[in-house]
Formats: C-alpha cells, sequence, structure tokens
C-alpha cells in the first residue's frame, strides 16, 4: 500500500474512547471555513465550515440539490468557489484571492483522489494501465514501480486477475472498483467519494461498499457524498446533514442519522429509509 495514507485506526471502541479523552487531538486534515458558491443567482453554498480529522470518515448526506457534491468538488477545485478558505495539509487554497493559478489549483488537487458517480475509466486502456496512468502520466513515477503497486491496489480491492482486461469487459460494480484503485495510486492524503453507488445496479453496490468499508478501517482519511443511510451508521465518524447549501445538523452517525435534532432531518431520513410509508 502506500505511505500517505494515516495509521491504522483501533478497532476497540473502549481504547478509542480512553484513547480521545487523554491524548492531545491531531490537528485535521482538512479544514473547511467560509466555503460559498453561487450559479448566477441560485445561491448553492453559504458559508459551510467544518474540518476532517486524519484517518477518519465524514459522510455528507442531504436531499438532491442541497450543495453536497459541490462542497466535495470544491475540496479539490474541481468547483472553484467564490469564497471560503479549503486547507488540506499544509496546502491551502482561498478562493477569495482571484484569479487563482494554475500551481494553486494543481497544488490543491493533488492531495485528493476523487472516485466519481460514473466510473471515467480510459475505454482503450487495460485496467492496470487505468490504474498507473495518474502515476506515469501526470506524476513522471516510475513504470515499473507504479505498476508493482497497481497490481497490489488490485488485489486490495478483489481485482488483480482482471489486470489485462478493458472496461468494457467488467461489471459496473467492478468498473468502480477500478477507479477507486486509481484514485488511490496518486497516493493521496484524502479520498473523495461523490455518490459511488448511484449509477450501479442494486446488486453491485454491496462490492463498491465493502471495499469503502475496508479502506476506512485502514485509516484512509475520507469525505464521502452518498445516500447510502446505512453505511454512513457503520463507517462514519462524523456526519453532516445538508440542506438549502447549509450544514443542518452535524454530529457523529447515532446524533444526526438516529436522533436527529431539526424537523427536516427526519423527514429526509423517514423518506431515505421508509420510502413507502
Amino acid at each position: 500500500m502506500t505511505e500517505s495514507h494515516t495509521p491504522l485506526r483501533s478497532t476497540c471502541a473502549s481504547s478509542a474512547i480512553s484513547s480521545r479523552s487523554t491524548a492531545p487531538q491531531p490537528d485535521p486534515l482538512v479544514s473547511v471555513s467560509g466555503l460559498a458558491k453561487s450559479f448566477g443567482d441560485h445561491e448553492v453554498l453559504r458559508s459551510i465550515d467544518f474540518e476532517v480529522a486524519p484517518g477518519s470518515v465524514t459522510v455528507l448526506v442531504g436531499p438532491s440539490g442541497s450543495g453536497k457534491t459541490t462542497v466535495l468538488r470544491s475540496l479539490n477545485a474541481l468547483e472553484v468557489a467564490d469564497a471560503g478558505v479549503v486547507r488540506i495539509g499544509d496546502v491551502e487554497v482561498d478562493f477569495a484571492q482571484r484569479p487563482l493559478t494554475r500551481r494553486e489549483v494543481a497544488t490543491l488537487r493533488a492531495q485528493s483522489g476523487m472516485v466519481f458517480q460514473s466510473h471515467h475509466l480510459f475505454p482503450h486502456l487495460t485496467v492496470l494501465e487505468n490504474v498507473t496512468a495518474g502515476p506515469v502520466l501526470a506524476r513522471r513515477r516510475d513504470r515499473s514501480e507504479s505498476e508493482a503497486e497497481a497490481h497490489e491496489l488490485l488485489r486490495l480491492v478483489g481485482l488483480d486477475e482482471k489486470a489485462g482486461a478493458y472496461p468494457y469487459q467488467l461489471s459496473g460494480g467492478q468498473q468502480q472498483r477500478v477507479g477507486i484503485a486509481r484514485a488511490l495510486a496518486i497516493r493521496p492524503q484524502l479520498m473523495l467519494f461523490d455518490e459511488p453507488t448511484s449509477a450501479l445496479d442494486p446488486e453491485l453496490v454491496g462490492e463498491v461498499l465493502v471495499v469503502m468499508k475496508d479502506l476506512a478501517a485502514q485509516g484512509w482519511t475520507m469525505v464521502v457524498v452518498t445516500h447510502e443511510i446505512r453505511f454512513a451508521q457503520q463507517v462514519a465518524d462524523q456526519v453532516l446533514f445538508m440542506d438549502g447549501g447549509v450544514v443542518v445538523e452535524r454530529g457523529t452517525p447515532d446524533e444526526v442519522l438516529t436522533r436527529p435534532r431539526t424537523e427536516r432531518a427526519r423527514q429526509f431520513l423517514h423518506r431515505i429509509l421508509d420510502p413507502l410509508d
């Protein structure tokens, strides 16, 4: 595996609680302050603030159009916010300082690996070539070293036997798992997931979520936009419920998803968990 992600988190709940109460807390890996974005007259984000601890999983939930994906895309400057500061590790970008230079955008983008709703694999490249494209072509890393690491990553997502296959020979779930391996191959500090199961047939969703759970257990820092509430309950350290471009609720999965404080969050969760009721 790579050397850039956070060490394994404790799997013992009692020791984790004890550690949190006695040990100094690490500085957040991700800090977002005052993030704002409008498309014309439509205000999509209104002063979003949150932090992500290293080795933790933050899940963004909320109705469509609430701004979740715009927040995620702002973390790697795929979306250039109108205002606000994003810091990942020791790289900080103030979106209010315009224009952003290509170097600023590239430096911020290099801190994270992105997994999209659709697979976005290169159809003319094999699975192995898709995974090594970023390290070899964009990062100028040694090809043989990158290929060895790619095989390790493909084993991680259960697809090393498909290294020589082309995307059209894979199922949607397999393609998405290759997308995860490709994002990991650039050795990011942070993994971003934008509704990674939304384009999959229901029977294929589980295989992608299992890989994501494994990454969380290994201590990868993750920010995930998803409607998979059960996944959020099982994996998230922090849940942000968004609506209308603001964070309405934030807290642990139990606080936000089991005992929401606001009527808006209760309505949303009821419709997600009991759609026929």
